[in-house]
């Protein structure tokens, strides 16, 4: 079995468990403790196997087990720490210098499943107990307000302190049953992880647009982003200083574009994020340190983009205005919003105008252009609207052709989202940019057909870069079109109005059709002719 699908087989076998648990509660619910659930064996087995390095052979060994359910099996650290009260400190500030976080023993992962397994009724306690331990005193600022969103005495779990603790019980040690015939890497359990989001996403409807993008579009501007910006065709940049996703959702588009340049033995410095949805915020932190990512290789931060929250981003001296060498972003799709006189004085649409109030799409990516660096390239999904409406949207849609930052217009075919059925657009926007026209690629009529969702193949995404790669023009699929032209057609980016899919109507040559029914008509008579004769011959009726 490969890695991958292994990883697969894992996220199966947790969905499966997640599907046989959840009762009543909604999958969105279910979704926040089973993932939380999952992040905290993660976090619980990096502590323990960096604590084992540093201990050596001063680490215990793992009691055996006794299967007696009222017999609890503490974890070894534990009775290190009973044994060695003089150096926790010490041993404490050693693991945040190596790990970056501590977790007191009785709130590891090997715990609380043993809690669980025995059914012993301090479970809910000391769960509640743990994820704010790990929230306030772990480490920093990194897990502040993780779980915040973790209602562990829910009535959703049970009417009674005794029913909630007793559906933990079951919920965990199915989790660990199922978790233990695999291996729980870091690569294994981060990718089940994203497995199991967009699983839950399948089943969550449109509220799945506020956190998840399929991995075949996310793949799709993770590849882009990554080509060089004055010259696609020669290939990937080696490194990335920063990387931008101001919706970040999850985490699931920006690890994306990490796993890519990974993959082509590059590296980015930083990752940084920005989500408005707390418990969306609590996901991508997660996801983020699942795969592997240290505190200091990524930094996300709850606030409203519109309004421009982050302080970071708020600097107002140029020269100090930090920039992104890529900037990748799916924001809600003409999301409502409230421009006011403050916004239009805002450093962000100054110059460019406000986005009308019933959609926020332009507001989202002159916030991104803002902030891209000359030598870097954004792309980002929106409706077909933002490319031919009128108003407010078509003086910022000129502004920005008049510039020469658009790049690249790819249409995608209809329902690939679990959150809308709609055919949406990939804008690719540089500052950078020389060449004096726009490339249209009308990829709405390649997919793969599903019963709920269509698809991508790896030949689709491969068709979409490459043609962007190397801006080639293919019949009815891609053409580069001039400045002139756009201009002609009131800087209007309707794609179908360059690209047309649709076949070309056969030409009818009415003459030549008069004349090849003319000849038929006279070898009907002269062939009728001949029947007839021969009915008479045999002193038959002609017709």
């Amino acid at each position: 079995m490969t890695q991958k699908e292994n990883n697969k087989k894992l996220g199966d076998t947790l969905w499966d468990i997640a599907n046989d648990l959840r009762g009543v509660m909604n999958a969105d619910d279910f979704r926040d403790y089973m993932l939380s659930f999952l992040f905290l064996r993660y976090l619980s087995f990096n502590y323990e196997e960096a604590a084992k390095k540093e201990l050596g052979k001063d680490y215990p060994p793992s009691p055996s087990k006794d299967l007696r359910a009222d017999f609890l099996v503490p974890p070894p650290l534990e009775l290190w720490y009973k044994k060695n009260k003089a150096d926790i400190d010490e041993f404490e500030e050693q693991m945040r210098k190596k790990v970056h976080y501590v977790i007191k023993p009785k709130f590891l992962w090997s715990n609380i499943t043993e809690l669980a397994r025995t059914q012993k009724g301090e479970l809910l306690k000391t769960l509640g107990d743990g994820f704010r331990y790990i929230e306030n005193e772990s480490f920093d600022s990194t897990f502040k307000g993780l779980f915040s969103e973790i209602n562990l005495n829910s009535e959703k779990l049970g009417k009674t302190e005794k029913e909630r603790n007793d559906k933990l019980c079951k919920i965990i040690t199915k989790i660990a049953e199922g978790i233990a015939d695999f291996s729980t890497d870091t690569d294994t359990l981060g990718d089940a992880y994203e497995y199991l989001i967009g699983k839950f996403a399948a089943g969550s409807g449109k509220k799945a647009g506020e956190f998840y993008t399929p991995q075949q579009i996310s793949t799709i501007l993770s590849r882009i982003v990554l080509l060089d910006s004055h010259d696609p065709t020669t290939g990937y940049k080696s490194k990335l200083n920063k990387v931008l996703d101001f919706t970040c959702g999850s985490g699931s588009l920006l690890l994306n574009v990490r796993t890519q340049l990974k993959k082509a033995k590059g590296n980015i410095g930083k990752i940084y994020g920005q989500e408005k949805n707390i418990t969306t915020y609590n996901l991508a932190r997660m996801n983020m340190l699942l795969h592997g990512m240290k505190d200091s290789e990524f930094e996300i931060f709850h606030g409203d983009t519109l309004l421009n929250q982050w302080d970071l981003l708020n600097e107002m001296n140029p020269s100090k205005k930090i920039e992104f060498d890529a900037i990748v972003a799916n924001p809600p799709f003409s999301l409502r919003w409230e421009p006011n006189d403050t916004l239009a004085e805002d450093f962000r649409f100054k110059g460019y105008g406000l986005a009308p109030k019933s959609a926020a799409d332009f507001a989202f990516l002159l916030h991104g252009m803002h902030f891209l660096a000359k030598e870097g390239t954004m792309a980002i999904i929106l409706p077909h609207g933002v490319l031919f409406r009128s108003g407010a949207e078509s003086r910022i849609r000129e502004k920005l052709l008049k510039e020469n930052y658009i790049d690249t217009v790819i249409g995608l075919p209809s329902n690939l989202f679990y959150s809308t059925g709609i055919p949406v657009c990939i804008l690719i926007l540089k500052r950078c940019k020389k060449k004096d026209d726009v490339l249209f690629i009308n990829a709405g009529e390649q997919f793969e057909k599903g019963k709920r969702q269509n698809t991508l193949s790896e030949k689709h995404l491969d068709n979409i870069v490459e043609t962007y790669k190397f801006r080639n023009e293919r019949e009815r699929y891609s053409r580069r079109v001039s400045m002139d032209e756009i201009k002609k057609n009131d800087y209007n980016l309707n794609i179908s109005r360059y690209v047309s899919t649709s076949e070309d109507e056969i030409q009818i040559d009415l003459k030549d059709v008069n004349i090849k029914l003319t000849e038929i008509n006279k070898s009907i008579k002269t062939n009728t002719d001949k029947h007839n004769e021969y009915l008479k011959e045999l002193g038959l009726n002609p017709i």
